[in-house]
């Protein structure tokens, strides 16, 4: 068995504690079209990426690519009001001392806003390399970004572990080779996660612990 000796962080919903926020964004995009209201149940059964298609979903009719960019960047706004209000996810700091070997980030936030955002928090020396999102506007799929993460980190896929909160997250994973736990405290219904067949943690220490099994 290859040692997975390398381990990939998400951000959003893993590391840092920001659903409450990213509710209160997401609601106000809908609010701006005539959407629902949703709740935070709500949000973690239907979350999904694209994004595009969760937006679909929840408001009933096609989304294009014009309209999207623009409630892409209400949302951005309304995240980056809230956002100083966030915390690190519960047992963030100790999981990350827990981790043998090298760890990098990779997120699906803007690169500018994440690195700023990582530094405030402290954890910056934690990480041999933190990649954001370097597009204008987000909402893909993760599994190019961390093809391109592994490869600018000169990784094969058999040599990571991957820890996130999304069912993107474990199909980026598997996309490039590398294991996955799943955290249960995020963006995703913690059923959706177990169906993936991805371990799934109920806390980022016992992710910590998974992952050093695989």
């Amino acid at each position: 068995m290859t040692a997975r000796r390398h381990l990939v962080w998400d951000w959003n919903g893993t590391l840092i504690d920001d659903l409450s926020v990213v509710i209160s964004a997401t609601n106000a995009v809908f609010a701006s079209v005539g959407g629902p209201v949703i709740t935070a149940e709500q949000h973690r059964r239907e979350f999904r990426r694209p994004i595009v298609k969760y937006y679909a979903r929840v408001l009933g009719r096609p989304v294009s690519a014009d309209e999207f960019a623009r409630l892409d960047k209400l949302f951005h706004d309304a995240y980056q009001a809230g956002l100083a209000t966030c915390q690190l996810s519960a047992g963030a700091r100790q999981a990350l001392r827990a981790w043998p070997g090298t760890q990098s980030l990779l997120s699906m936030w803007f690169h500018s806003d994440l690195l700023p955002t990582v530094e405030a928090f402290g954890l910056t020396s934690h990480f041999t390399r933190i990649d954001g999102l370097p597009a204008a506007v987000g909402g893909g799929h993760k599994a190019p970004h961390l093809a391109a993460h592994l490869a600018a980190l000169q990784l094969a896929g058999e040599h990571v572990v991957l820890i996130g909160d999304t069912v993107d997250d474990a199909e980026a994973a598997a996309a490039c080779g590398a294991a996955c736990v799943l955290y249960a405290g995020g963006f995703t219904d913690p059923e959706q996660l177990r169906a993936t067949g991805a371990p799934v943690a109920e806390t980022l220490g016992a992710a910590v612990a998974l992952a050093r099994t695989l």
